[in-house]
């Protein structure tokens, strides 16, 4: 018997090859132009990407050692609920999609994500992390400006299913001692403060048709 939205944990790993039926499922739930299976089977050989996956658990045991040990022995049967991944330019973290499973948006497993993804540009000494996103997808544009992100630029006719325009937003102090703290990352911090702070959009990069954020 699989967790419900209302009952469940989320953790968030590494994405697997024995996860590309859930994430496939989902990608085609979300998107209008969902990535062929060559092209995740590409993205998991690819050492400039990093993907995760957002699975639901049982709600936390109240010791953090059993909580550890629960989530240890339960990973490998716990049902994937999300998506993301980001690509490393140089050192630039540019996201190219985050997507949820219908029945589990709005609850924050997108934004559980977004932070991992964001830990992740800080392991890889990203200097800039940056993203498209539809013009009319204010959702995603509400959690992204959350994280600090900020419209740097727009992208005209940018998604091919419709030919709607991009906005390009891009978090141009990733490296400043301040937001690493206030996000988290350098400090003692669960979440942000204040970052001037949950999501539906997925990336073609053949077809330069991100898609970006399905939460």
């Amino acid at each position: 018997m699989h967790p419900t939205p209302a009952s469940a944990s989320i953790g968030v790993r590494p994405m697997r090859l024995s996860d590309l039926p859930s994430v496939m499922a989902i990608d085609r739930q979300s998107f209008p132009r969902p990535w062929p299976l060559e092209a995740w089977l590409s993205e998991l050989q690819n050492t400039a990407a990093h993907f995760v996956v957002a699975c639901a658990g049982a709600p936390p045991a109240p010791h953090s050692w059993l909580r550890r040990w629960l989530a240890r022995s339960r990973q490998s049967n716990m049902p994937v609920v999300g998506f993301a991944g980001m690509w490393m330019m140089t050192d630039e973290a540019h996201i190219a999609t985050i997507a949820v499973d219908p029945a589990w948006r709005r609850r924050g497993v997108g934004e559980q994500m977004l932070r991992e993804l964001l830990r992740q540009a800080t392991a890889r000494h990203a200097t800039t992390v940056t993203l498209e996103v539809r013009v009319s997808n204010v959702g995603a544009q509400a959690l992204y400006r959350k994280y600090g992100f900020e419209v740097v630029g727009q992208r005209k006719a940018y998604y091919q299913d419709n030919r709607e325009d991009a906005l390009i937003m891009t978090i141009t102090r990733f490296t400043d001692p301040s937001y690493q703290e206030q996000l988290g990352l350098s400090a003692r911090a669960d979440a942000p403060r204040s970052l001037g702070m949950s999501a539906s959009d997925h990336s073609s990069d053949a077809e330069s048709a991100i898609n970006n954020c399905a939460l």
